[in-house]
């Protein structure tokens, strides 16, 4: 039986940060515990596990890993069926909507979606290297492309072409440390100032280490339930009302520009349409800003400001208790970025801001999320929108 809605009836996370004493698996499956206990749910009831997970394979050599996790869990005799979603750092937002459309299809009632990546078992020119095959490996990557650095290209094009000072970007940084610090799972939770910002380390110039996202570990998840489970057992989710994802040109290179991402503007289009909402019905947003200036180019390619005027957002303000909150988490920058477990997190915050669970963080009054979680340099991007009813 079809499912005209789904919602998100349960969450949870794994702490995000440097979790040296602690497996992939050991987080992955914390983070589901913690979900099915949330949701008031035995591990029985799940129809389907889909895992978001970038480069388990290449930096922890660990392969399938939601079978591994179900098994870890203890849950492997219930013969629950389960799959791992890769679609590099928007792995996680990937494996949402695909949980999403198997409840909306009448397959399943209830699904768990997870997150999980551990980037710390490598470091330096190894972790460099794995990182980089998020790229086009061939004509990017082999002729020495980082991710950092193509960043770094399009902060340098953007910052000339709009005339905006380095200073925007660093409060971008500033703000997600600000919100970060309120946040128990954070990776990072000291505040910065615009100041410390501006003369930290030389990354990627003009990029410098607090205009970069660290390489977490991490995992998050969430229980999915159909419109019937919800009414049938009197649960107060938070409804995902609309999923949508796009995809363009591979290599930066191959695309019009470097500073829009294409896919980022068709999904965020499609999203706000099928939700029959405008970006001014939207309460706060997560954007994925592995890199300051994907956070700026975000808040324009999702519709909250022209493109090349994101600055007078910033300028305006984007913290908690402004227009538009942006990252109330503490964003990619400071909450964390474990890969396949980014989109997920989003959509926990989303979650816990929703049901008005966010302790010190809370947003006043917040009643719908965009969420937006990109993959690489933007070759791909996926936009959720969550209500609460």
């Amino acid at each position: 039986m079809l499912s005209e809605n789904v919602y998100i009836i349960g969450a949870g996370e794994a702490k995000y940060g440097e979790l040296w004493d602690r497996s992939l698996r050991d987080i992955a499956v914390e983070a589901g515990l913690k979900a099915v206990e949330n949701a008031g749910i035995r591990t029985r009831d799940l129809g389907a596990i889909y895992m978001g997970n970038s480069l388990g394979g290449g930096i922890s050599m660990q392969e399938h890993l939601s079978a591994l996790m179900s098994d870890h869990a203890g849950i492997a005799s219930e013969y629950i069926p389960s799959m791992r979603i890769e679609a590099s750092t928007a792995s996680g937002g990937a494996a949402i909507r695909e949980g999403f459309l198997a409840i909306k299809s009448g397959e399943y009632d209830i699904v768990m979606v997870g997150g999980a990546e551990k980037m710390t078992e490598l470091y330096g020119s190894e972790n460099i290297d794995i990182t980089s095959s998020i790229l086009d490996r061939e004509w990017e990557a082999f002729e020495g492309a980082t991710p950092a650095a193509l960043a770094a290209l399009s902060s340098r094009k953007y910052m000339k072409d709009f005339n905006v000072p380095k200073e925007i970007l660093s409060k971008i940084s500033v703000n997600d440390h600000m919100n970060a610090n309120l946040n128990e799972n954070a990776h990072f939770r000291n505040k910065i100032t615009v100041e410390q910002a501006m003369k930290a380390t030389l990354i990627a110039e003009p990029l410098n280490l607090m205009d970069c996202a660290p390489l977490s570990d991490g995992a998050s998840s969430i229980v999915l339930a159909s419109e019937e489970y919800v009414k049938k057992n009197s649960i107060e989710g938070v409804r995902i009302v609309s999923s949508a994802m796009s995809q363009g040109p591979f290599a930066l290179h191959s695309r019009e520009s470097v500073y829009t991402v294409e896919p980022t503007k068709l999904a965020a289009r499609k999203a706000l349409k099928d939700a029959n909402m405008k970006n001014s019905d939207i309460s706060f947003v997560e954007i994925h800003d592995s890199y300051n200036i994907y956070g700026l180019m975000a808040l324009e390619d999702l519709g909250f400001a022209e493109k090349g005027k994101g600055k007078e957002l910033v300028e305006e303000g984007i913290g908690l208790n402004d227009r538009l909150p942006v990252n109330p988490s503490g964003g990619l920058k400071a909450k964390g970025f474990p890969f396949g477990a980014t989109g997920v997190g989003q959509a926990v915050e989303a979650y816990l801001q929703l049901k008005g669970k966010a302790n010190k963080r809370q947003i006043k009054d917040a009643k719908r999320a965009m969420i937006h979680n990109m993959a690489g340099s933007g070759v791909a991007s996926v936009v959720h929108i969550l209500e609460v009813e």
